[in-house]
C-alpha cells in the first residue's frame, strides 16, 4: 500500500469522513451477507427455525446504515443497536452451528467440520455488525476534534 493511500485513510479517520462510508459500507455488506445466508440456509430447507432469524436481524443493517450516512443522529443510536443485534445474532449462530458439527454422527471431525454446517460463516457475519458499532464510534465530518487529554489531566 503506498503511504500517500494511508495518509489519505488517516485524514479520511480524522476529518470524520470515514464514518459516513464505513456507514455506507455496513449498509451494503449487510445486503450480500443476508442473500448468502439465504442461500446456504435455504440449501439446508431452513431445517431449525433459528435460521430465519439472521436472515431477519442482518438486514436492520441496510436503513440503519443508509439513515447514518445522511444523518449523525441515525449514526449514534440506530445503527449501533442494529449493529449489536447482529453481532449478538452472529456468537448465536456459532453456537448453532458448532452444536450441528458436534451432533452429526462422529462429533468433531475434519470431516464433520468440513461437510457440516460452516463454523466460522456467523463470526463473519458478526463483521458487519462490527463495522455499524465502529461506524457509530467515529468522529462525524464538520465536527470539530476533541482536545487531547493533557499530562496534568
Amino acid at each position: 500500500m503506498s503511504s500517500g493511500l494511508v495518509e489519505r485513510a488517516i485524514t479520511d479517520v480524522r476529518t470524520g469522513r470515514f464514518e459516513r462510508s464505513l456507514s455506507a459500507l455496513t449498509a451494503a455488506g449487510a445486503v450480500v451477507t443476508t442473500a448468502e445466508i439465504y442461500l446456504s440456509h435455504d440449501g439446508a430447507s431452513f431445517g431449525n427455525k433459528m435460521m430465519w432469524w439472521p436472515i431477519v436481524v442482518v438486514p436492520t443493517a441496510v436503513p440503519a446504515g443508509l439513515a447514518a450516512v445522511f444523518s449523525r443522529r441515525a449514526a449514534h443510536t440506530v445503527l449501533p443497536l442494529a449493529s449489536a443485534a447482529i453481532v449478538v445474532n452472529g456468537v448465536q449462530g456459532t453456537y448453532l452451528h458448532l452444536r450441528g458439527v458436534r451432533q452429526r454422527p462422529g462429533g468433531f471431525t475434519r470431516y464433520n467440520l468440513e461437510s457440516g454446517p460452516p463454523v466460522f460463516a456467523p463470526l463473519l457475519a458478526s463483521l458487519v455488525g462490527g463495522m455499524g458499532l465502529l461506524a457509530s464510534l467515529l468522529r462525524r465530518e464538520g465536527r470539530a476534534p476533541s482536545p487531547a487529554p493533557s499530562v496534568a489531566d
